[in-house]
């Protein structure tokens, strides 16, 4: 983010038109968008515990596309959530960004109480005293990828064979070498499930976040695979699915989703063959980087007791660098409704939303 600072902004909603052009416009943002502000997520969570609204942000002739989450609660009002944003050229632009959001929301009379936002900024030192000198006040993180691993794949494809750790290069021939196969799966009740049960097999074996319903999943798959931006990755032993990836590509940016695999396994390198033939796909449909979505943070990243170990040191295989990203932080409007939101509201919703739903509530 070293593009000089615009310094004033406005807000407005979309239009009809560039809402219907809404992914060209997102994956121009000044650091290509992100597939969670996409028009297939939109979808996915629009009408379905948030309301969606398509947020432009203008300054000096250059816009930026963001989608805001909103939710309204008794007593606290309007809760936006930016996900995975705002998309803007430089740190200095958050500040009159987020109060060009505010003008909006308050001359629109939406009693939001608070925005908050995620943009994908490093967990630098510097970074963190902007936040928090532009008055923005840290929140729990949300996302699966505030720390992730992030792979260059803009290079030729045999230098990012060569950029990849011995360990994964060497699964990956060895699975070649014995027969392992790679299989992409078109869209469909047979594969979601295929992938799900795989997903639900690993979650079982590995104690981690319990899964949304099938019924989610196969939502947020369609709308992906109807707009040409969802891949299904299979392998298989004995004549069934073992290992299996969902891998989006949006703009020049691919994320390896979701993803599972059976326990003692007999294919040695199944799953590095997996993420390299998901890897090569996303090269041919032009992205030049691979997410894959999700590590423990950098500083603990060999630490055996984080529930996010063994996904990191499979993850780390592939690019040693691990991205911190500053996370979730609010921009208060309603410093009183705030506050109770902070001391327990928030929690009390969110318990009140999965009794009621049986889903996650962000």
């Amino acid at each position: 983010m070293d593009t000089a600072p615009l310094r004033e902004f406005t807000a407005r909603f979309a239009t009809a038109e560039e809402i219907e052009n809404w992914d060209k416009h997102v994956t121009a943002n000044p650091n290509g968008g992100n597939m969670l502000q996409s028009a297939a997520y939109a979808s996915v969570k629009n009408g379905h515990g948030w309301k969606v609204r398509f947020l432009v942000l203008e300054s000096g002739g250059a816009a930026s596309y963001n989608l805001v989450l909103e939710k309204k609660f008794p007593v606290l009002g309007r809760l936006w959530y930016l996900i995975k944003g705002p998309d803007l050229a430089a740190l200095e632009d958050l500040k009159p960004a987020l109060d060009a959001c505010a003008s909006l929301a308050r001359n629109r009379k939406f009693n939001v109480f608070a925005v908050k936002v995620e943009p994908d900024i490093t967990a630098t030192a510097e970074n963190q005293a902007h936040f928090a000198a532009a008055g923005l006040v840290k929140a729990p993180n949300i996302q699966s990828n505030d720390s992730t691993a992030l792979l260059d794949i803009a290079a030729p494809e045999n230098e990012v064979l060569r950029a990849i750790t011995s360990r994964a290069r060497n699964a990956i021939r060895r699975a070649e070498r014995e027969g392992c196969e790679v299989v992409q799966r078109d869209q469909g009740v047979e594969t979601y499930r295929a992938l799900y049960d795989l997903m639900a097999d690993t979650v079982k074996a590995k104690g981690s976040m319990p899964l949304r319903s099938f019924e989610y999943y196969s939502r947020f798959w369609d709308e992906f695979c109807n707009r040409g931006q969802g891949n299904f990755f299979f392998v298989y032993e004995d004549g069934k699915p073992s290992v299996g990836a969902f891998v989006i590509n949006y703009g020049s940016k691919a994320t390896y989703k979701d993803g599972g695999s059976t326990q003692n396994r007999k294919q040695y390198g199944d799953s590095h063959l997996v993420q390299w033939a998901a890897i090569r796909r996303m090269k041919e449909l032009g992205c030049t980087e691979y997410d894959f979505c999700g590590t423990p943070p950098a500083a603990r990243i060999k630490d055996k007791s984080h529930p996010l170990y063994g996904m990191g040191m499979f993850k780390t295989s592939f690019t040693k660098t691990v991205t911190d990203f500053v996370g979730c932080y609010d921009y208060v409007l309603s410093p009183v409704r705030h506050a109770m939101w902070v001391k327990g509201a928030e929690r009390i919703f969110r318990r009140l939303e999965t009794m009621r739903t049986g889903g996650q509530f962000y």
